[in-house]
């Protein structure tokens, strides 16, 4: 059974799960608090906070939601999400569109176990490591 990153976001999720659909494609599904069936109102200010966002591409399924129980939000310590792929120019373009507007903190480039890597954090706070498969292996 695969294992599915699950992001929390401080309000921007929406604006997250939209770009990285712009990135890497698929379908998107996002549910907003809003449209969750209940007894009690919501309160307008977290009305549009998504409740449940998912990103299905290839196959790969990204899941996440706001968390409206938190006044200060922080970014995302303790782990990252790995993007793989098995093409050098396809994880440079996804490289470059998260870093695009976040903080590199490893720049992509051929290491002894990829021939193409880096590290970044994207300007959601969510870090990424992107990978291409060196010859011979299988993405994953």
């Amino acid at each position: 059974m695969p294992f599915h990153p699950y992001l929390y976001f401080g309000g921007n999720c929406r604006e997250a799960f939209t770009r990285y659909q712009e990135i890497f494609g698929g379908d998107l599904v996002l549910l907003a608090l809003k449209d969750a069936p209940s007894d009690e109102p919501v309160p307008a200010a977290q009305a549009d906070l998504i409740m449940h966002a998912a990103l299905k591409f290839d196959d790969n399924l990204l899941m996440a939601s706001d968390d409206p129980t938190t006044d200060s939000f922080g970014p995302v310590q303790g782990m990252q999400v790995n993007y793989a792929v098995a093409d050098v120019d396809e994880a440079k373009r996804a490289f470059e569109a998260l870093a695009d507007g976040g903080e590199i903190t490893l720049p992509i480039g051929a290491t002894f176990w990829s021939p193409m890597f880096g590290m970044c954090v994207d300007r959601f706070g969510t870090p990424w490591m992107v990978s291409a498969e060196a010859p011979g292996e299988t993405v994953g």
